[in-house]
């Protein structure tokens, strides 16, 4: 037999226990059924690092691939940092996604200081180090650790791996977690990056969550991000919810943030959105920043409208704004506006 094929198998028997292809391991393996907290301490006491500590639980449904695909077809390297995307590899298409995702902790000198997620079938290359694999994992015992390391203080790697592997966790104790991070995290990042995944990965619970902190939330930056974050979202109330916000919010800086990502959104009730706002909005700056969105409509939708602002708009820091986006748009309608203004 090949080694191709004895690699193949091996990769096909360790997704099927929910297990990734792991190589360059020193591979151990134990159970966590007394409890992962106690598992996780066990495995520190007999091996102070570093090491990796992995483990699988059932994922949210959906084709969500989260591997190195574009390095060579060779998976993720823990130790080498290879990037990670969220994105399948070429090739035959799946028709399921899979049902797990790997959670893998790196220990050094006794603690946990980097949490990376994959998807099951994802190998991984751990760089001569030792994996102790872990079975017999109640989601609810990893999501609750897993918090514990996404709401420390000060943010950073360590909390942002955290809180995408507790996004993709299936459940109802994961989106609780996700919930309580995006409301009550104890800093503003913490809070924006839950409310990013919760838009993107949890469906219309997700979207409930972040629509409140768009509507809600005394924070005018954590509102800004709320505006990107509805854009991540796939239900159909996304875009009315980012118009409310461009129309209703008491900030100027969230009006013109939402009318921005209403800019990326291609749809009929998104440019008349920002119509009004370029017309009605009481602030300048908000105006502009409309007209900008304009600019970043299709063509068909986007050249006309800017003409309309250029022609007819009463304020002239908005005509003008609008006269410099049809310049760079080089569009053939454009020119002719051009035109017609010069040789009157």
């Amino acid at each position: 037999m090949s080694r191709n094929i004895i690699l193949f198998v091996a990769a096909t028997l360790s997704a099927f226990g929910q297990q990734p292809p792991i190589s360059n391991a020193n591979l151990r393996t134990a159970s966590a059924s007394g409890g992962l907290d106690a598992a996780i301490g066990a495995a520190i006491t007999g091996n102070p690092g570093p090491l990796w500590i992995g483990y699988a639980v059932p994922t949210i449904p959906g084709d969500r691939q989260s591997c190195c695909w574009n390095n060579d077809s060779r998976g993720c390297g823990l130790e080498d940092q290879r990037g990670t995307v969220f994105n399948a590899p070429a090739g035959p298409v799946k028709l399921e996604g899979p049902t797990h995702f790997t959670v893998l902790l790196r220990v050094e000198n006794r603690r946990v200081e980097k949490i990376r997620g994959f998807s099951v079938d994802c190998p991984l290359d751990a760089g001569g180090l030792t994996v102790q694999w872990l079975n017999d994992i109640r989601s609810s015992d990893s999501v609750a650790m897993l918090e514990k390391y996404a709401n420390v203080e000060p943010p950073g790697k360590l909390g942002e791996g955290a809180i995408h592997a507790i996004a993709m966790h299936a459940g109802a104790d994961a989106g609780k977690s996700m919930e309580r991070l995006a409301l009550s995290g104890k800093s503003d990042a913490i809070r924006k990056s839950a409310i990013f995944w919760l838009a993107n990965s949890r469906g219309r619970d997700g979207f409930q969550v972040v629509s409140r902190v768009a509507r809600e939330d005394p924070s005018e930056k954590v509102r800004e991000h709320a505006a990107f974050a509805l854009t991540q979202s796939r239900e159909s109330e996304a875009v009315p919810a980012l118009i409310r916000m461009a129309k209703e919010d008491a900030s100027s800086k969230v009006r013109g943030q939402a009318l921005f990502w209403l800019g990326q959104k291609a749809s009929r009730d998104a440019s008349k959105a920002i119509t009004e706002s370029v017309d009605h909005d009481p602030d300048t700056d908000v105006k502009k920043k409309a007209v900008f969105a304009l600019s970043q409509l299709p063509k068909d939708e986007g050249v006309p409208l800017l003409i309309q602002v250029a022609r007819t708009n009463a304020n002239a820091a908005v005509r003008k704004q609008a006269i410099f986006w049809l310049a760079q748009s080089k569009d053939p309608r454009a020119l002719k506006f051009f035109e017609d203004v010069l040789t009157k």
